[in-house]
């Protein structure tokens, strides 16, 4: 089998691995490197379990394959520290938590494409709310992750708090 070496840049460290050229990224952060926050749900990118971040902007890394992310800065789980993971506690937000990371990293995406005007189909012009991620806003911008537990009032709840 060909295989490929590249250098993944993920939560601030560098990792150097050989990898097929068709291995995800996500399969690279978990089975190559141990990272196993990233969740594997449906594995066709319907569900976000897998949401990581790249250069701050959010992905689906079973999508994605790892060698097209060499030099870039990916974000698991792992590396967040961010107010959104206690938030989600208060609101009960994460339930049996597996698709908690995806969550998590996919509102932290989506909060800075908020922040930097980005359009949704819930607000044709985010003028007209005078920039407030309202529910529906929230729930629009994050309807890419599923929870099979049905937290959506928690995970809307800890978003909108941490919004503020």
């Amino acid at each position: 089998m060909t295989t490929v070496e590249i250098e993944l840049r993920i939560n601030g460290s560098a990792h150097r691995l050989d990898v097929a050229p068709q291995v995800s990224l996500l399969d690279a952060l978990r089975e190559y490197l141990g990272l196993t926050g990233t969740k594997k749900g449906c594995d066709q990118g319907a569900c976000g379990a897998c949401t990581v971040l790249v250069d701050g902007r959010r992905i689906n890394a079973c999508l994605a394959l790892a060698v097209q992310y060499q030099d870039r800065e990916i974000t698991t789980i792992e590396g967040v520290d961010h107010p959104l993971q206690e938030a989600f506690v208060r609101t009960d937000g994460f339930q049996c938590g597996y698709c908690t990371p995806g969550q998590i990293c996919s509102a932290i995406g989506m909060l800075a494409e908020h922040k930097e005007g980005a359009p949704s189909a819930a607000t044709e012009h985010l003028a007209d709310t005078g920039g407030e991620l309202d529910e529906a806003e929230i729930r629009e911008r994050m309807s890419g992750n599923l929870c099979r537990c049905g937290a959506y009032n928690g995970i809307v709840s800890a978003i909108k708090e941490v919004a503020k």
